[in-house]
This record gives C-alpha cells, sequence and structure tokens, in this order.
C-alpha cells in the first residue's frame, strides 16, 4: 500500500513538474528589483482561509517573516465564514430543535408551545463565527503574523499588489508566495443565483424565513447537510442528482443504507435527471427537469432552490497569466511535491490545486508547504484524508471504498457491524448505522473503513491513525475500547473483519 502510494506519488511529480531553465534567470532578476525596491517578507500568503491562515502561522512559528492577505476582511475563508463553520452551527441547532419535537417524549421530557426562533438560530451562528474569526486575528499577532486585508493579485513572482479592503493599493513582496485562494461555488448553465430565491450554500445559511419547499440541485455532501437543516425545521425537500446515486464517492453499501436513512427523514431524491431551465418570474421558482438521458420535461416548484453542484477552484483573476503559473483544464494550479508551481519561489495550496476539497486538507498542505520552504520535510497523503457527512447520523470514511478495491484486483475481506448491536447506541436510543472495514485479505491492512453512525467523524480518526500506520484489523479489534461508547463498533468491525465479532 505504501509503496503504491509512493509511485503514484513520483508519477504525479513527473506529470506536474515544469523545470525551465530560461524562466529560473526572468525570475531572479525579478526578485532582484523587487528586493531593491523595499524589505521583503520571507512568506507571503495570498488568502486566509484554513490552508492560507495554517500556513501563515506555520511559517511564523518556524522563524519565517510572514504576511498574509486575506480579500475579506475576515479570516478563516469560505470555511469559517460561509462553510464549514456556519452550516455546523445551523445542524446542529436545527438537530436540537428536531429532537425535542420528536424524541425527548420518549425519554421523558415533555413540554408545549415548541417553536422555532430563527432570528436567534442565525444569531447563535453568527456569533460562533465572529468569535472564531476573531481568535485566528489573536493567532496572528501571537504569533507576529503581518495581516493585509485586501484582494492580491501577482503582480512578479515576489510581489502582489493589493487592492485594500479600506481603499487604495499597496505592494506586498516576498521571497516566496503561497497562493492559497481556496475554492468558490460552481454555477449551472442556465441558473442565475440570486441569493434570494435561487441560493448557494452561502445564501442557504441565511434564509430569513423556512421555504416551505426546498429543492436542491446536487446530492453531495453540502447539499445533503443543507437540506438536512431545513428539512428539520420544517421545509419539504426534494435533491435533484444528475447521477444514479448519491454521493458518488461514498462506499456503495453505505450509501444504500444512507439514502434510506434519509428518506426516513423524507427527503426526496429525483436521480438521473438534469435542470434544464429556472424560471424565477413568479413568487416562487420553477424548475424544468428532464432525465439525464433524455425525455419527457416535467416541472418542479419550490420556495426557494439551493444550488450545490460542487465547487470551483478560485484561480482567476489573481495574477497567474501574469507571471506564467500553469494550470490544469479545471483551473487548478500544478504543483510539484514540494508544492511549488511551475514558477520558483511560488507556491500552492489547498482548493486551488488538485486533491480533496477539504478545510483539514488544505491546512496539512499548508504546515507540509511552509516545512518545505524553511528547509525541512513536510508530507501530506491524500489517501488518508477522512471524509465526513454531517448530517444524523454522520458518515464518515478513510481509505478505499470495497468498489475500489475490487477494481485495483486486490484480494480482500470486509467486517461489518450494526449499531443497533452497540450497547451505547442502543442506550441513547440512537441505533441507526453501520460501521464497515476493507482490508487486504492476505496481510489483514486496513485499506478503508466507513461509519455511519452518531458523531462518526469524531470515531474516525481511530482509523484515520490505523491507515497511517498501516495497521492491521486485529491491530484495531486487539486495542482496549471504553464501554459502553458508540467507538467499540469499530473494533467489533475489525474483529469480524479477521475473524469474528463477540455481540452478533
Amino acid at each position: 500500500m505504501a509503496l503504491a502510494i509512493l509511485a503514484r506519488r513520483r508519477a504525479a511529480d513527473a506529470v506536474l513538474r515544469r523545470p525551465q531553465a530560461a524562466a529560473g534567470a526572468v525570475v531572479s532578476a525579478w526578485r532582484a528589483y523587487a528586493a531593491a525596491a523595499g524589505e521583503e517578507s520571507d512568506v507571503v500568503v495570498v488568502g486566509g482561509g484554513p490552508g492560507g491562515y495554517v500556513a501563515a502561522i506555520k511559517a511564523a512559528q518556524l522563524g519565517l517573516k510572514t504576511t498574509c492577505i486575506e480579500k475579506r476582511g475576515a479570516l478563516g475563508g469560505t470555511c469559517l465564514n460561509v462553510g464549514c463553520i456556519p452550516s455546523k452551527a445551523l445542524l446542529h441547532s436545527s438537530h436540537m430543535y428536531h429532537e425535542a419535537k420528536s424524541s425527548f417524549a420518549h425519554h421523558g421530557v415533555k413540554f408545549s408551545n415548541l417553536e422555532v426562533d430563527l432570528p436567534a438560530m442565525m444569531a447563535q451562528k453568527d456569533k460562533a463565527v465572529a468569535g472564531l474569526t476573531k481568535g485566528i486575528e489573536g493567532l496572528f499577532k501571537k504569533n507576529k503574523v503581518t495581516y493585509v486585508k485586501g484582494f492580491g493579485k501577482l503582480a512578479s513572482p515576489s510581489e502582489v499588489s493589493v487592492d485594500l479592503v479600506d481603499g487604495g493599493n499597496t505592494v506586498v513582496k516576498g521571497k516566496n508566495i503561497i497562493i492559497a485562494t481556496g475554492s468558490d461555488v460552481k454555477s449551472l448553465p442556465g441558473i442565475t443565483i440570486d441569493e434570494k430565491k435561487v441560493v448557494s450554500s452561502t445564501g442557504a445559511l441565511c434564509l430569513s424565513e423556512i421555504p416551505k419547499k426546498l429543492v436542491v440541485i446536487g446530492a453531495g455532501y453540502i447539499g445533503l447537510e443543507m437540506g438536512s437543516v431545513w428539512n428539520r425545521l420544517g421545509s419539504e425537500v426534494t435533491v435533484v442528482e444528475f447521477a444514479p446515486d448519491i454521493v458518488p464517492s461514498m462506499d456503495g453499501e453505505i450509501r444504500k443504507q444512507f439514502q434510506r436513512m434519509l428518506e426516513k427523514q423524507k427527503f426526496k431524491f429525483m436521480l438521473k435527471t438534469k435542470v434544464v431551465g429556472c424560471d424565477t418570474s413568479g413568487d416562487g421558482v420553477k424548475l424544468t427537469l428532464e432525465p439525464a438521458a433524455g425525455g419527457d420535461q416535467t416541472v418542479l416548484e419550490a420556495d426557494v432552490v439551493l444550488v450545490s453542484a460542487g465547487r470551483t477552484p478560485f484561480t482567476s483573476g489573481i495574477g497567474l497569466e501574469t507571471i506564467g503559473v500553469e494550470t490544469d483544464k479545471a483551473g487548478r494550479i500544478l504543483v510539484d511535491k514540494r508544492f511549488m508551481t511551475n514558477v520558483n519561489g511560488v507556491y500552492a495550496i489547498g482548493d486551488a490545486i488538485p486533491g480533496p476539497m477539504l478545510a483539514h486538507k488544505a491546512e496539512e498542505d499548508g504546515v507540509a508547504c511552509v516545512e518545505f520552504i524553511a528547509g525541512k520535510e513536510g508530507h501530506v497523503d491524500y489517501d488518508t484524508v477522512p471524509g465526513v457527512v454531517y448530517t444524523h447520523p454522520e458518515v464518515a470514511s478513510v481509505g478505499k471504498t470495497e468498489e475500489q478495491v475490487k477494481a485495483l484486483g486486490i484480494a480482500y475481506s470486509v467486517g461489518k457491524f450494526p449499531l443497533l448491536a452497540n450497547s451505547r447506541a442502543k442506550a441513547i436510543d440512537d441505533a441507526e448505522g453501520i460501521v464497515k472495514v476493507v482490508a487486504e485479505k492476505e496481510t489483514d491492512k486496513i485499506l478503508g473503513v466507513h461509519i455511519m453512525a452518531p458523531n462518526a467523524g469524531e470515531i474516525i480518526h481511530e482509523a484515520v491513525l490505523a491507515l497511517q500506520y498501516g495497521a492491521s484489523s486485529e491491530d484495531v479489534a486487539r486495542t482496549c475500547h471504553a464501554h459502553p461508547t458508540v467507538s467499540e463498533a469499530l473494533k467489533e468491525a475489525c474483529l469480524q473483519t479477521f475473524s469474528k465479532a463477540i455481540h452478533i
């Protein structure tokens, strides 16, 4: 497994690295001019999201003079401001309401006049975001990172021109520049996002009222999470997906159970369906749909439509072409194993480069990148980056799916353990889910772990560590787990993989 990862990385390096001797001479001359013009930082980070701000702090901790440029005027990027954090705040708040409405009485907690105070719910979300943003500013001050508020654009391989939030322009100079500009919402042809009736995930986080009917275009992580928020608060949610399955990257067996669980929560799914028209002229929205393979058209009406068709790298308009930084057809910046672009001294990380578009992946990129810049060794293994869908129950996974292992022709074993047989899950009356482990048959080395359970996003890290260190299912199974915990389901699934589970 480790050798396969190394082979893939070497192959990727060969494809992505673009040595240019002539360009190096031009870069050196450009840098000499920039240095003469004024004092340089050792590292300039363009973008203050999870990848960018973590890179900036790590660079400063390694003794490098560091500047971070952020266009929002608020650190944390999409994740903190209009993504991961506010969505998790609303997911938690809406889950509390849903539990109070549907489960509390069963646990002997009764009350009357339960209602949703949407402004208060939004205020709690905004308070969490503001506090965390200010917290990052505090970390910048603590680590002596210079923070520039404005839109940064590459002017040369050692200069970033910044249109300041408060007006005016300044030029920030750096010996090394890290592009950490993240990603943006992917649009769909013929659909205009107005953030009122047709919204992106950003608009879905701040609706002023609960829509009676919500249509989500796209059955990926973001769409299902935001659909869950409004479904719990009372919206009738329909998910339209072009592909034949929801969350295509998910293990097939887990996916089927996940979809059934969402349907029990009254989600409606229209798979193999494409949107060919969007009419917002009336009070609501009318979507024209047709089968993905072609056929008769139908009309689906909604009060609000959420466009959640994925994200695209935010790499246009930031001066890449000015200095000749290479990108692929999707707009992702091409880098080598040290995160350097084809232009010497210019690096890129996070959503702006190939790899999973996840905040935690961007953070790891940022740390590794500045370690290389500081003359140390950095490493990120994209095969052990976990993914989590923060619905309820959550779905978390790391490593390969059973379908991927089968396609590679690897002989494998599978162990599964249902939460219905887990004592903690039964005790708290939250036992819908399963843990699945895929391991190499000959060596018992764990290849993938897939969990659908309450707090699966917390449990998955034991599996991440196991994969990172090449553990076998027996290694995990023979590790003592506290009782009663939902984590014991992972131990039992590992027992089932190499031998037999105790409690089924």
